[in-house]
């Protein structure tokens, strides 16, 4: 198109500049995103402004233009358009006053947004507009106009990033365009890259090697404020320059300190206690200043998450409304009419549904009156002024553990209610996970537009315009394929990679019993191997402090060591070893150091840490999913926590005593482990407890002396007698084998893939007894048999879904070596 200037519907500026729809738009939602850590301030105009094509500042319409169409031109039809579109440019802005040509291109009104030159000359064909638009970007990329922002995005350039880099000659600039074209990501992200950068620097009067952290948020900032950021919606609150930055980090550009992401450098971090309170807006300042105080008293024993729930129940919550109900009140002696209508007002939420969590705001608010009669008598100078009646009487506690007990009934009947549900859970997950990778191995071994068949349906491989063109790395391209049956486009790379990721979220939950934030804190270095004097090698994972801050080691079952040794084998074939990431905690509102965590993704050619909400999608996806084919699943939410919740139920269903399964949840305290399990019957409850009481009785007083050789030799063999013919059994350390050696009906038995030909032999001998029982007319037998052929078949089914998802036999998992000593 002549002019090098194109449609809102054509090529790059669509994608990359983007038309203005609404030039006073201004986005005020920074709930979530708000610079802190890199304050956003314009840059001081350097004192030799850049000038890539020379100081052309007061140069003649004569000196300009054969320069310009030296510069920019390529054909002679292209340069010819050039010389008309720069000469009729500067002979408008010719008409008005001014020393230099930015003098005038102000006077001219041009740099106000949604104005352009083009649309000035409503005389000239679109054609002619369009080459005199063109003008306008040569003269910015030149330096000799510098437009505001909001001007610059009111023009579409297709090769503005080009323009500016010809007309720079930057080699720090060109560094940086190497470097993005490096990047394994689509064409698309790295042109917005691209674009970025050359209009930031336009915009801003700046050479690359001046441009700032807080020049480049600035820009992004602003982008965002007026609803111009690139390939974005105008109200979806996203910052420009995402792509950018993180390369402008690597290549040394920004300072180590500096966030290596945008988004690390605007999240919100921590607020100080202080910010915290005053974000209710208190107005009596008294109790303000005496709840941070106490907050502040209280915050060395509490993480910050804690810390900002302590601060909304005592501010929000409680003084807040009180300052509602009694605007007079202005100390902490309540009376009953202001605390009797607080109560009622707790009782319900503001959307008028009742307040489940009762508790924490009076638990809060008596832990305060109460501390404060405690210190007053160590401090009395500072806290005896605020000494009053608890407001929260004995009797309130007393339906606090009423309530208590119905939260727990009702977590017992979720758990109750899903715990039937999970093993069709993990079966669809696992197959649907291994029907897309089959499918995806198929489509990589043939050709573009190839059909293949795969369990008899016939698809065709295919690619739309962005996957041929839009990437540098033909392999980095997305997959896709045409179910001909159907007629469907399926986008099969990007559909199993979320299966994988689904598959493996569920998994790890369900067989580890990990809480949310101890799953998305997973690394590489948590996975660790023991060797057994035998040669006999264990593998563990190591769990990092999360809610009761202390780091605990479990061993991992065969089937939790696939899912972890699928999830190292998938990151080292597509890097060659576990990638480092970094990771935001959003309850303690800090990003982490780069670590090599095990479950994370790429945004903005960044690696990230997986984010809690996405653990939540994964979940869902898959549960709406299986609604459509199982009615059960239809209102049935599963929650994250919900896994770990079976998981304790399923172990001490399975005979592990529970003294163990706590330590093996992180719980420090039993009682919360015979919380989870309460789902049981009540005599199976007694059961455990009768276990336990004999166990205390016969208990020695140097139980945890040092073992003497032959306890240790015994402890040993305890895993030598574990390996059976068909696998291994699970039980743990002490205990007898509770199905009397019927190893096919046995929970505990885990089964190895090499021995599924003896389970067919096994199989054959039991169909040939059925016949001969159903022949003699033995019914007992009958049931017995065909019972012991459900338990082989499910063992079996087992076996080659995880043969089917193993892949290679061995796979090395990169565990570091620690050295002997």
């Amino acid at each position: 198109m002549p002019g090098n200037v194109v449609d809102a519907a054509e090529g790059f500026g669509q994608l990359a500049t983007g038309r203005v729809h609404r030039h006073d738009f201004v986005y005020v939602n920074d709930n979530v995103f708000t610079p802190t850590t890199v304050i956003p301030a314009p840059p001081t105009p350097p004192v030799k402004p850049p000038r890539g094509l020379g100081d052309l500042a007061t140069a003649t319409i004569a000196e300009i233009v054969p320069l310009v169409t030296e510069t920019f031109g390529g054909a002679t039809t292209t340069r010819g358009d050039m010389r008309w579109g720069m000469r009729t440019l500067l002979t408008h802005l010719q008409q008005y006053p001014g020393d230099t040509w930015q003098d005038r291109w102000e006077a001219a009104g041009l740099n106000k947004p949604g104005v352009t030159i083009g649309a000035r000359e409503e005389r000239l064909s679109p054609t002619l507009r369009r080459r005199l638009n063109a003008a306008a970007g040569q003269a910015f990329a030149g330096r000799l106009i510098q437009p505001t922002l909001r001007t610059f995005r009111s023009y579409l350039f297709a090769c503005y990033p080009r323009w500016f880099r010809t007309a720079a000659a930057d080699p720090l600039l060109e560094e940086f365009c190497s470097r993005v074209e490096a990047q394994p990501m689509c064409r698309e992200s790295q042109r917005q890259a691209l674009f970025d950068v050359c209009c930031a620097l336009t915009v801003l009067g700046l050479d690359l090697a001046d441009l700032t952290p807080e020049a480049l948020l600035y820009y992004a900032a602003e982008s965002r404020k007026h609803g111009l950021t690139p390939g974005a919606r105008p109200d979806d609150g996203s910052f420009a320059a995402t792509h950018a930055w993180p390369v402008l980090h690597d290549m040394g550009h920004f300072a180590p300190s500096t966030p290596h992401t945008l988004r690390a450098a605007v999240t919100k971090g921590q607020r100080t206690i202080a910010e915290l309170v005053d974000r209710h807006n208190l107005r009596t300042i008294e109790i303000r200043d005496l709840l941070v105080d106490y907050i502040t008293r209280r915050s060395a024993e509490m993480d910050y998450s804690a810390i900002a729930h302590l601060a909304r129940r005592l501010a929000l919550t409680f003084w807040k409304q009180i300052e509602a109900i009694n605007p007079a009140q202005r100390d902490l002696r309540l009376d009953e009419h202001t605390i009797g209508q607080w109560r009622d007002w707790l009782r319900l939420l503001p959307n008028g549904q009742p307040r489940l969590d009762l508790g924490g705001p009076l638990m809060a608010v008596r832990a305060f009156y109460l501390d404060l009669h405690t210190w007053a008598a160590n401090e009395p100078e500072k806290w005896a002024r605020w000494v009053a009646p608890c407001p929260i009487r004995d009797a309130d506690m007393r339906r606090f553990q009423a309530r208590r007990r119905r939260l727990q009934e009702r977590v017992a009947h979720r758990t109750r209610e899903r715990q039937p549900l999970l093993p069709i859970l993990s079966r669809h997950v696992n197959d649907h996970w291994l029907r897309l990778r089959t499918l995806l191995d198929a489509a990589r071994t043939v050709e573009l537009d190839a059909h293949f068949t795969v369990d008899g349906v016939t698809y065709q491989r295919t690619a739309i315009e962005r996957d041929r063109t839009g990437w540098k790395n033909p392999d980095h391209a997305p997959i896709r394929v045409i179910n001909r049956a159907t007629g469907d486009l399926l986008r099969l790379s990007h559909d199993e990679n979320h299966a994988f990721w689904q598959w493996a979220v569920i998994e790890t939950l369900r067989l580890a019993g990990l809480r949310i934030e101890e799953l998305t804190e997973l690394t590489h270095l948590s996975v660790r191997n023991y060797q057994r004097p035998n040669g006999e090698v264990v593998a563990l994972l190591v769990v990092g402090p999360s809610k009761t801050d202390r780091e605990r080691v479990i061993p991992m079952s065969a089937e939790l060591f696939h899912v972890i040794a699928q999830i190292i084998r998938r990151h080292i074939r597509e890097h060659g070893t576990v990638p480092v990431a970094i990771r935001y905690d959003v309850h303690e509102r800090v990003w982490s150091s780069p670590l090599p965590y095990l479950f994370q993704s790429r945004r903005n050619s960044t690696r990230r840490g997986m984010s809690m909400s996405a653990v939540w999608q994964h979940i869902q996806r898959a549960t709406s999913t299986l609604a459509q084919t199982h009615p059960e699943f239809t209102d049935v939410t599963f929650a994250p926590h919900d896994f770990r919740r079976m998981f304790a139920t399923e172990l001490v269903n399975n005979g592990l005593p529970i003294h163990i399964g706590a330590a093996l949840l992180g719980h420090l305290n039993i009682q919360t482990t015979r919380g989870y399990v309460s789902v049981f019957e009540e005599n199976v409850i007694a059961h455990y407890q009768q276990f336990l009481d004999r166990r205390r009785a016969q208990r020695p007083d140097d139980e945890y002396r040092t073992p003497t050789d032959e306890e240790w030799r015994d402890f040993q063999e305890h895993f030598d007698k574990r390996r059976v013919e068909l696998g291994s059994c699970g039980r743990p350390y002490g205990t007898p084998c509770a199905h009397e050696h019927a190893c096919i009906r046995c929970p505990m038995l885990s089964i190895d893939p090499k021995m599924v030909p003896r389970l067919n032999e096994l199989e054959q001998d039991l169909l040939a007894r059925r016949d001969r029982a159903d022949h003699e007319g033995w019914r007992g037998e009958i049931e017995g048999l065909d019972l012991t052929l459900t338990f082989l078949r499910s063992k079996r089914d087992q076996a080659e879904r995880n043969a089917r998802l193993g892949g290679p036999a061995q796979v090395n998992l990169g565990i570091p070596t620690m050295p002997q000593r």
